[in-house]
């Protein structure tokens, strides 16, 4: 090959590989989804949109939600994938969400989208309060199952519960929510100061306690069904405790960030995220999903989870969650792990 024509062929193979960087686009996103599902959530994505990379940010629920509130003039997200709908409903009230109907929003279930007529988010899944109870550690403490919230309180459960921070987690902020909601708020509060009194440790995640209770390192964590049942799938002597008063459920939801300048790129994640295939994707770990018609059967689940789920008044929640925190805070703090 003449030297002018090698020239224009490696100046073409240049050129080609620097529209395809040009035409990449890496949105931030972040979320409160569990770790380890993650990769497997880029990676179904990317299958439709291999031209959209994503720049996970990762944290429990508060943190993420705070981080957000924090950055409100000058916005480093471009989407939200996986936060509680309490904590969106907090910042569509701040006029930080961008609103947008993405492709198939009439197949979900009315309760899982924002009620404006251009939502400004879209529910993905449900996630419901459980109590992980370890079996072993019971027997050799002489500890019965509890099937109430209410049992909790009893004084031979002393010492041997631990529950996530409401402030940082948002199976915590469920739990307090919806004790406030299922039993008025001054009864709640009462329940929530006998609990106080038998809780060893507040934790910074919704996960650990259910962790800790699988490693036997307590007997009793407060925690959520999803969790308990993936332990318990893999062999962890847990019982799965449904109180019989109802549970606390909150749903993980995806929303645009107003100002992000990539829009069209996630305009994109927000149609998959409520597509088919993603509600297939979330009904791995989730009983309940948006879809109607799409969840199966998840072992250690009850048949019907919808049946145990309270009527949440998610307004209600979000408008009053500042306050909520800040007396739960006054009130029960003392014993949060260091953050």
């Amino acid at each position: 090959m003449k030297p002018f024509l090698r020239y224009l062929t490696a100046a073409s193979v240049m050129a080609a590989g620097l529209t395809t960087a040009q035409a990449a686009t890496e949105l931030t996103v972040y979320t409160a989804v569990e770790a380890e599902d993650l990769k497997r959530y880029a990676r179904e994505f990317n299958k439709q949109y291999p031209d959209i990379k994503i720049r996970w940010v990762r944290d429990s629920t508060g943190i993420v939600t705070a981080k957000l509130l924090a950055e409100k003039e000058n916005p480093q997200a471009d989407v939200v994938w996986g936060l509680a709908a309490t904590s969106l409903l907090v910042l569509k009230e701040q006029d930080m969400l961008q609103p947008y109907s993405p492709k198939g929003l009439d197949k979900l279930s009315a309760k899982f989208r924002d009620t404006d007529s251009v939502p400004s988010w879209v529910g993905m899944d449900a996630w419901i309060a459980a109590i992980c109870f370890n079996t072993v550690e019971a027997e050799k403490n002489n500890i019965p199952a509890p099937t109430s919230w209410e049992d909790l309180t009893k004084p031979v459960y002393k010492g041997h519960i631990i529950m996530p921070n409401p402030a940082s987690s948002g199976t915590g902020f469920l739990d307090v929510s919806s004790w406030l909601q299922m039993f008025g708020e001054e009864k709640g509060w009462g329940f929530m100061d006998r609990l106080h009194n038998n809780i060893a440790r507040y934790t910074h995640s919704g996960s650990k306690p259910c962790k800790l209770a699988a490693a036997g390192e307590t007997t009793i964590g407060v925690s959520f069904a999803y969790k308990g049942a993936k332990l318990k799938a893999k062999g962890a002597p847990l019982d799965v405790v449904f109180p019989s008063e109802g549970v606390g459920w909150d749903m993980e939801a995806t929303a645009i960030v107003k100002g992000t300048d990539k829009l069209e790129a996630a305009k994109k994640l927000l149609d998959f995220s409520i597509s088919r295939q993603a509600n297939e994707m979330y009904n791995k770990g989730y009983a309940v999903v948006a879809m109607p018609g799409v969840a199966k059967p998840v072992k250690y689940f009850p048949e019907n989870p919808e049946a145990l789920m309270i009527d949440n008044n998610f307004g209600w929640a979000a408008s009053n969650r500042s306050a909520i925190l800040k007396s739960w805070q006054q009130r029960y703090d003392s014993k949060s792990d260091p953050k």
